[in-house]
């Protein structure tokens, strides 16, 4: 293949003549070093190619070498419990290559274990028909994960050949088809570009809530199964936190990871919770259900760019097995800004902020591979892919590009509030700048499944939390004493709110992590100190006196979320009665 020649170097941008047969988004090889590069523009017999990798000693005059092939992933058994680059290449591999903690220059290495063997069970026979998608067998991964193999988009046939129950290597051909008389062999791994979404047969609607065990997460802006979501906040709101419960403990099969551009520290104390946690679904290690991608601050900007791509078409692989997965990227903005970065040395025109004008397109883009779909191929199966990403606007400030653009695609928004950070409420959410709109679709499930009040519950808990708001005005004007018994009682119910329920210890063993069913059972307990509170007014108790005979049992509640455990829910009804028992006494003694 013709190569071309290095006529200029601008940090990780390389623009090379001779290029004319090249074609976008091709990979090349720049320079001794072989280097890994991207085409992005170009223009006449110019490309204009981002490196993946330090082009410090690169020089003009040098080769670049074409390979032919867009930017791609390796798809198999081998990814889960692995820690890639934004390239897929595996960082523990690399570092016993180079025996060096920084990834060397022009370093190649396989992005899975070629030798390694996996046992397949086949689950189709001679003479089958077989289509795109179709489930051709298994491999079981991990004790979490059964690795479905499945027939690669764009391939049908009938099968020739297929190999008996046993342990092979993931370039090993595991099944022969024939294409209209042509043979096309099958191994278990797959090659695919990251820049393409993988197909799928039907996008579904999301009815089905993605459970995070974090309770102002699944309640008051609940994320559905397939949904996209924000978390924008400054410096040190809460975001990785945050993010990282939702890693941690959501309810989804698949977590993918995405250090994206943020600091090094963060992601080292990532890999070292990982192995050490177990999923509390099912209470095995969480490692087994999770791939980590670092593409880090001090790490090529260019390589940052693509790791969003390459972690979606990981996650995409999954959703297509029919599993529910979850993409986290921390951060967009970090993304957003190595756009800029690249943009600016290939002299294109900036528009806000310096950020390039197809800024919006490219978030655009990135969140539509998100939904819950149907799958390609037999057996029939729904698989989803969530997206949860962080955004980290200058100072907070909502209205900078990456943010009031993300704010455009995406059905959830956590905004977090520094505010709050500052007088230790966590998570850091803003219950009134926050936003879901898959409530009512997620309400079905809540109500069939966990309580038949739910949605009622969460109108009521969401009304005192802004009903407080607009009280809180009043306060600051004419004082508190102006106040209507049953308004002194929303900012009552409100402050029991906030700290029996939106407050969550993410650094606490029994805190961390609520059910959907404990989540239900608090939710009973605030809702009947308001209702029961509120007929107490109307029958002339002072609020006062309720707060003052309910705070005890109020208490407890408070300190329950940290002390009663998912499976003791029978103490939330012993606290419930007495909470119970207290309303009934005052009514019986009337009055004072």
């Amino acid at each position: 293949m013709e190569n071309g020649r290095i006529i200029r170097v601008n940090g990780p941008l390389v623009v090379a003549d001779n290029m004319r047969s090249a074609l976008m988004y091709e990979v090349v090889q720049i320079g001794e070093g072989r280097l890994v590069g991207e085409i992005t523009r170009i223009e006449g017999d110019r490309a204009f190619i981002q490196v993946y990798e330090d082009t410090s000693g690169v020089k003009p005059g040098e080769a670049v070498y074409r390979t032919g092939s867009p930017l791609s992933v390796d798809l198999a058994p081998g990814l889960m419990g692995r820690l890639f680059d934004g390239l897929e290449r595996p960082l523990d591999t690399i570092a016993l290559t180079s025996n060096s903690p920084f990834v060397s220059k022009g370093i190649k290495v396989s992005p899975l274990d070629e030798n390694r063997k996996w046992h397949f069970i086949p689950s189709v026979k001679k003479g089958d028909k077989v289509e795109e998608g179709d489930i051709i067998g298994v491999v079981p991964e991990t004790g979490l994960v059964e690795h479905k193999v499945m027939v690669p988009p764009g391939i049908h046939g009938t099968v020739k050949e297929v190999v008996q129950e046993g342990d092979y290597t993931i370039k090993e051909n595991v099944l022969i088809l024939d294409m209209e008389g042509d043979e096309k062999p099958i191994s278990m791994l797959q090659r695919w570009p990251v820049r393409i979404p993988r197909p799928y047969k039907e996008k579904l609607e999301p009815t089905e809530p993605l459970l995070t065990g974090v309770r102002v997460l699944d309640t008051i802006f609940p994320l559905a199964k397939g949904g996209t979501a924000a978390i924008p906040g400054p410096f040190g709101s809460g975001k990785t936190v945050t993010l990282q419960s939702l890693a941690k403990w959501s309810a989804a099969k698949i977590v993918i990871y995405v250090g994206c551009g943020e600091r090094g520290n963060e992601m080292t104390d990532e890999l070292r919770a990982f192995p050490k946690l177990k999923d509390p679904w099912t209470g095995k290690p969480l490692l087994e259900r999770s791939i980590l991608i670092a593409n880090t601050s001090n790490m090529p900007v260019a390589a940052r760019e693509a790791s969003i791509y390459v972690g979606a078409t990981i996650a995409e692989y999954f959703r297509d097995q029919g599993y529910d997965v979850l993409l986290v990227a921390d951060s967009t903005t970090r993304w957003a800004e190595a756009l800029r970065d690249l943009g600016g040395r290939m002299e294109e025109m900036p528009a806000e902020e310096g950020f390039p004008s197809y800024l919006p397109s490219r978030l655009a883009e990135y969140y539509e591979r998100g939904g819950r779909v149907k799958t390609l191929g037999k057996p029939e199966r729904i698989g989803s892919l969530s997206l949860a990403s962080a955004v980290s606007p200058p100072g907070g400030d909502f209205t900078e590009p990456v943010t009031s653009n993300t704010l455009r695609f995406v059905k959830v928004f956590w905004p977090l509030d520094v505010s709050l950070a500052h007088a230790r409420h966590f998570p850091a959410i803003n219950w009134l700048q926050g936003f879901s709109a898959y409530v009512d679709l997620v309400a079905k499930w809540w109500n069939t499944n966990i309580d038949p009040k739910w949605k009622e519950m969460r109108e009521i808990i969401v009304n005192d939390l802004i009903r407080e708001d607009q009280l809180k005005q009043i306060v600051r004007l004419v004082g508190p004493d102006s106040l209507a018994e049953k308004d002194k009682l929303t900012l009552e119910s409100a402050k029991f709110i906030k700290e029996a329920f939106l407050k969550q210890n993410a650094f606490d063993d029994i805190d961390a992590f609520s059910s959907p069913q404990k989540m239900a059972k608090i939710m009973n307990a605030l809702v009947l100190f308001h209702e029961r509170g509120l007929k107490l007014t109307e029958k002339g108790f002072s609020v006062k006196d309720i707060v003052e005979k309910a705070t005890p049992v109020m208490t407890e509640i408070i300190k329950s979320k940290a002390i009663i455990k998912n499976n003791e829910l029978q103490k939330y009804d012993e606290l419930i009665a007495k909470l119970n028992s207290v309303f009934d006494s005052m009514e019986k003694g009337g009055s004072s």
